[in-house]
Formats: structure tokens, sequence, C-alpha cells
């Protein structure tokens, strides 16, 4: 019995060795492979941060700061994808400099010529999109923003483009569907500011409902309230999908994909927020197929419903188009048609009460040009100079995309001397084009006046590109600049914004998320002619009506002041 024991007490002791001496020679196996890559394909690769075996440069996350800056060169930083730990690199390395998140190559462009160079005159070889484990298990890789390049992100990305044109992406024609939806915001506004008096309203959930709402007349043909029992739980779904993506333990997931599953914590409430997005999409999308008219179509749902319906009448064999791939293209559209136009308002907001000197002389500018008594239309974007100028300005020093969506290189090439191996990841570095002192005197500084000319003329400066550039330059760049040229201008003319008295001034440290944010920030707002917000007003403000007879007095003021 003793002896028997002994016996399987031995034999578990010899199995756990052989365990132990399996895992042993795979970590050896695993080293002497890192390292013999090390030495061949990542030969002549840019110069960068050693990387750890397993983690790459990832691994300074749990470093102690005084100890990176000893460790092969690596700038101190607390974490190795900041922005600013980007830059102090580039100091270190140069402007293009590696680095390795697992045992992914990634390399980083710095400064305007590098990432032209790359993106304009390689494009065949800087377009591609890597394969993030964690993107690719939420998009399949497909949709617009995340899809490889190659012909079916060509064929759907020019039905999309040509689609929402034709429903007026950046056309005069969706003017008055912004116009509604700022209305509604104007009223609210109001209501808000009114109901918590000096503690200011946080604008974030009503510009977001405003934007998200304009994209969703393009997609899904209707608009949303913004009390909205099931548009409100969509975009805080969004919302908390993004948190958790970019801010919490989730990110794990891009080295081990198998944390995805985990019946816990962040990566069970990950799963939950996918499965309420998809069904929230999938009623949509069965409701447009029930109600569908090919004669009539609403909206891109509708069209790229008919487009299906043609391409299988038509025998066309392994169709992209398909209910799969129209679900990630409108989930596509919606987060970026959204975070980002969001975004960079809230930023131009916080700017103005920082600088209530700016925001008095844009005001004067709108009141000569529009006046008071009709809305803003993108047919006065060219008489008002000094409020592009200063969106423009904001745009600069807050690219809400700072490394834009990563690139991949489809093949290996030589650029600037350096091998860069199929398959590495390419950060360009926006952030660095709009800081960079060569190209902008004193860079960090906020000054609207650097787009004028001497005679308050705009000036258009090729290394503005907070949209990207290249083949994967932002395909909603005219219907953001629309969005943000009509909402400022039309808050201005209405609204005095100020900071709460008695509050700290807000920061303007940025919140990472999949677009760079501000910190939450509270206004208090004082209408600049009451006689415009009595209950009449508000009311009459959100009909169709009004917008069509505001926008024909916009038409006509403009052609009365070229005949002046």
């Amino acid at each position: 019995m003793v002896s028997s024991s002994f016996g399987l007490i031995w034999s578990s002791v010899l199995s756990l060795s052989n365990l132990l001496t399996s895992l042993l020679f795979l970590l050896v196996y695993y080293l002497v492979r890192f390292y013999q890559k090390q030495r061949t394909i990542y030969k002549n690769i840019p110069p960068g941060p050693k990387p750890w075996p397993v983690v790459g440069n990832f691994g300074n996350f749990f470093v102690p700061p005084s100890v990176r800056t000893k460790i092969a060169g690596q700038p101190n930083s607390t974490n190795a994808i900041e922005i600013e730990a980007l830059r102090q690199q580039a100091t270190v390395f140069g402007n293009i400099h590696s680095l390795f998140i697992g045992g992914q190559l990634i390399v980083v462009l710095h400064g305007f010529h590098l990432i032209r160079d790359a993106l304009l005159n390689q494009p065949e070889v800087f377009s591609d999109r890597p394969d993030i484990p964690l993107v690719t298990i939420l998009t399949k890789r497909k949709g617009i923003v995340f899809a490889p390049y190659g012909p079916v992100w060509r064929k759907q990305r020019k039905f999309c483009h040509t689609t929402l044109r034709s429903f007026g992406l950046g056309k005069l024609s969706l003017e008055p569907c912004i116009q509604r939806g700022l209305a509604g915001v104007k009223a609210e506004l109001l209501r808000l500011n009114e109901e918590r008096g000096s503690a200011g309203v946080d604008p974030a959930t009503l510009i977001g409902n405003s934007v998200s709402n304009v994209i969703c007349s393009l997609i899904l043909g209707q608009c949303f309230h913004h009390h909205d029992v099931e548009f409100r739980t969509m975009i805080r779904l969004m919302e908390h999908g993004l948190k958790i993506c970019i801010n919490s333990p989730a990110v794990l997931i891009n080295i081990f994909p198998l944390l995805y599953y985990l019946p816990f914590g962040v990566f069970k409430e990950l799963r939950q927020v996918e499965r309420d997005i998809t069904a929230f999409l999938k009623r949509i999308i069965a409701k447009h197929r029930d109600t569908l008219d090919p004669d009539n179509p609403r909206d891109l749902t509708d069209m790229y419903l008919i487009e299906m319906l043609t391409q299988q009448a038509a025998g066309v064999e392994d169709s992209s188009f398909t209910d799969d791939y129209l679900f990630y293209v409108i989930g596509d559209l919606f987060i970026a048609g959204t975070d980002t136009t969001t975004n960079s308002i809230l930023w131009f907001l916080l700017y103005m009460i920082l600088h209530p000197d700016v925001q008095d002389k844009a005001q004067a500018e709108i009141d000569g040009v529009v006046g008071k008594h009709r809305v803003p239309s993108v047919t006065d974007k060219g008489s008002l100079p000094f409020t592009e100028a200063t969106i423009m300005e904001v745009q600069r020093l807050h690219s809400v995309v700072p490394l834009a969506i990563p690139h991949m290189t489809s093949e290996t090439t030589v650029f600037r001397g350096y091998t860069i191996p199929k398959g590495t990841v390419i950060f360009p570095n926006l952030w660095s084009v709009h800081r960079d002192p060569t190209l902008w005197e004193d860079a960090d500084s906020f000054n609207p006046s650097r787009f004028l000319d001497n005679e308050g003329n705009l000036l258009r400066k090729e290394y503005f590109i907070p949209f990207g550039i290249g083949r994967r330059v932002c395909m909603g760049e005219q219907l953001a600049k629309m969005e943000l040229f009509l909402t400022v201008t039309t808050l201005l003319q209405a609204f005095k914004f100020r900071h709460p008295e008695g509050n700290p001034p807000p920061t303007v440290k940025e919140r990472f998320g999949l677009t760079m944010a501000p910190c939450p920030f509270s206004v208090c707002v004082t209408p600049r002619d009451q006689k415009l917000f009595n209950h009449e007003y508000a009311a009459d403000a959100l009909t169709p009506e009004f917008i069509s007879s505001n926008k024909k007095k916009s038409l006509f003021a403009i052609k009365d002041a070229k005949l002046r």
C-alpha cells in the first residue's frame, strides 16, 4: 500500500518535472528564434529601444521610469505608446524609429516629409491595415476603416463614398439636417443652463448626439431624439466598448488573444457590449429589408441592400456585398462619423472659454457677415476667415487621431535607407507634423492668426493634415468640415460661452480613447439675443419649414452682400 502511494507520488513528480522541462525547452526555443529574427529579418530596420522577449517594448509598462532610462537608451515615459514618449524617442533615435509590441514590429514616422513620402509616394506599400487581434475579433477585418487594402476595400469604399454623396455628403443639401439638430442643441443647452445655474453644463452628450444624428440620417435614414432610450443606450454602449478596448486590461488581448474569451471582468463586459451593439444594428438592417422599396432608396443601408440584390440577380459569384459586410460598414461609419467630429467641436468650445478674446473676435465676424437673425450657412464660409482659422488652429493643436489609424506594409520595402519588412505596422505621427517647430512658429501656443495672411485672408498649408493623407485619408472629411463649421458658427452666434465661476480652469490635457478627447468640462452659456430664445422660436426651430425658410434667407443675404 505504502509502495503504491510512493509510486503515485513519484509518478506525479516526474510528470511535473517533464512539464517544467518542456516549458523550459519551449522558452529556450522561442528565445533562440527571437534573437535569430532580430539578426536576420530585422537586421536593417530603423533604430529603436531594445525589445524584451515575448512582450517587446510593452514590458516597459511594468518598469519604473528611473530604471527605464538606463535600459537600451529608452526615454523616460510611463506609457511606451503615448505621444510624448514617441516624441522623446524621436529625439534619441531619429524621425523614423522602431519599437515592438509583443513580437510585432512597429515603425513610427515623424514629420510631414517622411509621412508624405510614405503615404503619397508609395501608397501601394503603405496603405494596408494591420491584423490587430482585438480589432480583428470585433470587425472580422471587414468594413471600411480597418479592412485590408485591396480590391474588396476599394469597391466598398467607392460605393459608400458615392452613395453618401448622393444623399448630401459635403453638399448644401445636407445643411437642413445639421441645422435641425443644432436648433435642438441650442434649446437644450439653454434649458440645462437655467436648470443647473452656476454649475454649468457638460456639452459632450448634446454635441455627440447631434453629430451622431447626422450620420444616422445618411446611413440609417432616421434621426433620433436626444432622449430616445434606444439611441442613448446605443451611444453609451459604443462609448463603453471603446473605453474597454483602449483603457482597460482588454488591450492585453492584442498580445494574448485568448484573453478575449475569459468569463469575467472587462473581457466578459466587452463580449456583452459586442452582442448588444450587434443586436441593435441587425434590428435596423432587418427593418430596412422588410420595408425596402428599390425605386425609392432612403439611405445608404437601402442602397447597399439594392446593390446586393443587383449583384445576386446578375449572378456575381463571391460578391463582397453581403449582410455581414453591411453590418461592419454601418458600424465603422457610425463610430468614425461620431467620435472624431464630436471631439473636434468639444476642443473648440474648450478653447473659446479659455480664450474669450478669440471668442469675441469670432462672434464679431459672424455678426458682421451672418447677423443675428438667420442661421449660418456653409455659403458663409469664405466670408468668415478668422472663424475658419480658429477652427483650423484647434485642429492643429489637438489632432483627434494623433497617430492616424495604423497602416501596414503590404510588402518588404526599402524606405529612407532602412528595410521595412512586409507586415510592419506603421504609425504616421500626425501630432509631430502639427507641433513641428520648423513648420509652425511657437508651435505649442494657440494662435489662429497663423492661418491668416497680412490682409486677413485664409492661408491653406499643405502640412496641415488633420484628416490624414494618402489612400486612407478620412472618407468623411467633407462632412466633418461642414459639421464643424456649422456647429461652431451657430453656437457662437447664439451664445457667449464662459467657464463656471469658482471652478478651477479646465485643462487642455488629452484623454486618450479611439480619438484624443478633452477631459470633461462644463460651460455656462448666456444668450447673445434673448428674443431668439422664447418658447415659440425654440419649437419652430426644429421644423423643416423653419430651416428651409432660414436657408432661403441665408442665400438671399449672401447674394445681397455680393451686390453691395
